[in-house]
């Protein structure tokens, strides 16, 4: 069998996964409008912590009723919802070549037509998923709180290998060469091959970690619930830097050109330099910041827990923008085709950009 195992770019005007890329940076393909308005919202009736795909001109996004939902990006109007096992939590779908892929609090993962929001396979692990899908050549990467990475067949759902460490894996892999990596709640950086399940590169990850990583060159960035954020160089298997904060940070990181941008628990957003992990700048909100930021341009794109979005300009942390929403946002942004949608604590998703809308 010849296993393509390539993690391609996203299409530009898509946002397909959680952090939009297989690497996690967090970053857009496509312009944003420069001046934002709210163009629609869907009610999806309970909490949504899970961070919307974009692909096709449809928004995808589960929500704590357990259902998958399908929403026009145009009009916001419902086109299926798809039922769950259970609640939909923090993980978030990936969709390719007309299905899309979800976890649940079962600890099942859910793969469905894209199209018709019809059931193609369900794979249960022995644990609750709050990790999200990445789909990488003929196969799909899930964690579980069972303690194990898996790989499964896009095909049927087959097992293909799991890879297990010592406490949940809360985390989306990030992909980069071939390897998943991971960041684990058993404090240790994982680097899993794809092909096989062989773990090739393991160290102190620097504390427990619920965020995901970012992959750039051979740098590893996420932040900590140790109160830290982490550049590792993965090719040498070491933290190269920290920066230290009086609280965790839950967030996962985006990365584009020289700057980190994370959200904290310290009720900041930080803008790091990426080199060194010197602060460049924060910005203050009224809560948490468990969102993980979007960059698009020169521009960022975030919750709080607050429950504003902020826009912040990438250069200097300043506030260009934001919106009310009235309820926690802990989700992220997905931004594509010139829209931003985001979902809320209350079960409002909610459509920025600019024209009409209703």
């Amino acid at each position: 069998m010849t296993l393509c195992l390539s993690a391609a770019a996203p299409p530009a005007g898509e946002w397909p996964q959680f952090r939009g890329n297989p690497q996690l940076t967090g970053v857009a393909a496509g312009p944003v409008p420069a001046t934002l308005k709210l163009l629609w919202t869907y009610d999806a009736g309970e909490s949504i912590e899970s961070s919307a795909a974009i692909a096709g001109g449809t928004v995808y996004v589960g929500s704590q009723s357990k259902d998958l939902l399908a929403i026009d990006l145009a009009t916001g109007m419902l086109r299926w919802k798809y039922r769950a096992t259970d609640s939909i939590g923090e993980s978030s779908p990936a969709v390719a070549d007309g299905a899309v892929y979800v976890g649940d609090l079962a600890g099942v993962l859910h793969a469905v037509d894209a199209a018709t929001g019809k059931p193609l396979w369900i794979f249960a692990t022995d644990a609750e998923i709050k990790s999200s899908p990445v789909i990488v050549g003929d196969r799909v990467l899930i964690g579980s709180y069972d303690s194990n990475l898996y790989a499964l067949s896009r095909r049927d759902g087959k097992l293909l290998w799991k890879a297990a460490t010592a406490s949940y894996v809360h985390a989306t892999p990030a992909v980069a060469g071939g390897i998943a990596w991971v960041a684990g709640c058993d404090e240790v950086f994982h680097g899993i091959r794809i092909a096989d399940g062989r773990e090739t590169v393991q160290f102190p990850s620097g504390g427990y970690t619920g965020a995901s990583p970012v992959r750039i060159g051979d740098w590893a960035y996420y932040g900590t619930l140790a109160n830290e954020v982490i550049g590792a160089d993965v090719r040498r298997a070491r933290i190269v830097w920290r920066n230290p904060s009086a609280f965790p940070f839950y967030s996962s990181a985006a990365v584009a050109g020289e700057r980190l941008v994370v959200g904290g628990r310290d009720k900041k957003v930080h803008c790091l330099n990426l080199k060194t992990g010197k602060a460049i700048w924060t910005f203050a909100t009224r809560a948490r910041v468990d969102s993980s930021p979007a960059i698009a341009s020169d521009r960022v794109y975030i919750g709080s827990n607050d429950g504003h979005f902020y826009v912040l300009d990438l250069g200097t942390g300043r506030k260009l923008w934001d919106f009310e929403a009235g309820a926690p946002l802990s989700a992220s942004p997905a931004i594509a085709a010139g829209r931003i949608v985001i979902g809320a604590q209350d079960g409002r998703l909610y459509c920025f950009g600019e024209g009409g809308g209703r």
